[in-house]
């Protein structure tokens, strides 16, 4: 675990001086269709549509710009940081940098310096959602207790899912690797929390694995109305993540099980895996958002940064291309080559230009933005469950789920029986690179596997240096204002 932040005296002074003048800008964001807590929580008992519109303004901070703090043009909720976490395993290659967005990232400055405001931005948005998350948990009766409406119940399922949805993401850019007893994050679990000391990894697991429990109990018969609200499968899904995360390879088999056996997604035909990963209504599609001209978004937005034919950044030069080293891995009959484009004369070598578009196919051309956003899809849960089956060694079960995404990717998975062990474990870490390239996960496949990376040629910087998985270039630190205006981090770094 690496000591982040040795904070020169100065800086420890000023945070002190805060000790009673907290800085409120950190964590009283919540959504600002938010009603108080206090006339939510009034209203809860008789008319559970109160809190209903309040878990929607949750939804509405993941995919809306400026919820990181600033008005720069990586800011815009979950899928920017999806980004962050793309490039800082090296499969995503900024090939090209017209514009200087995400450079001083692929050059390890953010992550080595606090005051660089890349650690900042990812830090306010979760915590913006944990507090939001809060203040709806708290209305409907606090942390223990379960509502008597089931509207109510469903409600506060998704709110403890969400909260327990960015601690993890929280405990994965903010840390290098799982230790349970180091301190890493403070922890609040209402509201009324605002500044607090770091807790250990272990507490902060126990929270998560808590709060998903009891939303997959609360959100059993829940049917949601649209595909952005968690259901029982994105809560279990999402506890998945966690168990792997710690290394409880049994509850993680268990979990992805469940939500592959329950009949409700299917993974991505061929047709859909070169199909511009655009609508939510994708069958296999667990978790997303539909993206209307309402939200308002264009050229600051994921699509933007990119997608070639939406008018933006990775159309007009800087470009987010699949790593090179891993695309010429990729064997020539498998229908995931083809998700990027193979031309060495190009501007947009190596784009994504057929896994990720705009369906108007017009280089440039989507200027508001109607693309929808994609959060998790059941080839994640296949692809974990081959992992967590295989490190349990129950190798004939991983075998089974790793050729379900592969006998719809190549015309033959029959390599994939010879294959146990180490090596078994080496190829469903391999696969879930190629199958979730540009989606933001296989970031945490990296630190699962404790995998070491090595940039292809097509990086502007750090070519074909060799950075292992734990290394602190590859996490976030905390950021400044948070040991400024946090008397207890100060005191703690």
């Amino acid at each position: 675990m690496k000591t982040k932040n040795k904070i020169l005296s100065t800086i420890v002074a000023a945070s002190m001086l805060t000790l009673f003048n907290c800085n409120e800008d950190f964590l009283d964001t919540e959504p600002t269709e938010f009603l108080t807590a206090e006339q939510v929580a009034e209203a809860a008992a008789n008319n559970p549509g109160v809190i209903a519109g309040s878990m929607a303004g949750i939804y509405t901070l993941q995919f809306q710009t400026e919820t990181g703090g600033s008005d720069d043009h990586d800011d815009f909720g979950q899928k920017g940081y999806d980004i962050y976490l793309d490039m800082l395993c090296g499969d995503m290659a900024l090939s090209t940098n017209g514009y200087n967005w995400y450079r001083s990232l692929t050059e390890y400055q953010d992550t080595q310096d606090f005051t660089q405001i890349r650690n900042r931005k990812p830090w306010r948005y979760y915590y913006r959602l944990i507090r939001s998350a809060n203040t709806v948990i708290d209305a409907l009766g606090g942390q223990d207790v379960t509502p008597d409406l089931d509207a109510n119940k469903w409600i506060m399922g998704q709110a403890k899912a969400i909260r327990a949805h960015s601690y993890f993401y929280l405990t994965q850019l903010y840390s290098n690797k799982y230790e349970p007893n180091a301190e890493i994050l403070p922890l609040y679990t209402t509201a009324a929390d605002q500044n607090g000391p770091k807790v250990t990894t272990q507490v902060i697991f126990d929270l998560m694995i808590s709060d998903l429990t009891e939303s997959i109990t609360l959100l059993d018969g829940f049917t949601r109305t649209a595909k952005n609200q968690i259901n029982k499968s994105v809560a279990q899904g999402t506890l998945a993540y966690v168990y792997a995360g710690m290394g409880n390879w049994t509850e993680a088999a268990a979990l992805t099980n469940d939500v592959i056996t329950s009949g409700g997604y299917s993974l991505a035909t061929s047709a859909e895996t070169v199909g511009g990963f655009n609508d939510v209504n994708t069958p296999g599609w667990m978790w997303g958002v539909d993206i209307t001209l309402d939200n308002g978004l264009d050229l600051v937005s994921w699509w933007g940064q990119v997608d070639v034919y939406t008018y933006s950044y990775a159309w007009a030069g800087d470009s987010k291309a699949i790593d090179l080293d891993l695309y010429n891995s990729i064997p020539a009959n498998d229908i995931r080559k083809s998700q990027f484009l193979n031309d060495p004369s190009s501007t947009y070598y190596l784009l994504p230009f057929s896994k990720f578009y705009d369906p108007g196919r017009v280089v440039g051309g989507q200027r508001n933005v109607t693309t929808d956003y994609v959060y998790m899809r059941v080839a994640e849960m296949y692809l974990l469950n081959a992992e967590a089956n295989a490190r349990l060694g129950a190798d004939g079960l991983a075998r089974t789920s790793l050729k379900s995404v592969l006998d719809l990717r190549v015309p033959t998975s029959a390599y994939v029986d010879a294959l146990s062990g180490q090596a078994l474990l080496d190829e469903v870490y391999y696969q879930t690179r190629l199958e979730l390239w540009g989606e933001g996960k296989s970031y945490f496949a990296m630190k699962r596997n404790q995998a070491t990376i090595t940039r292809g040629a097509n990086h502007l910087s750090n070519v074909g240096v060799q950075t292992a998985y734990d290394d602190e270039k590859l996490s976030l630190e905390i950021p400044e204002d948070e040991i400024q205006n946090n008397p207890f981090i100060g005191t703690q770094n």
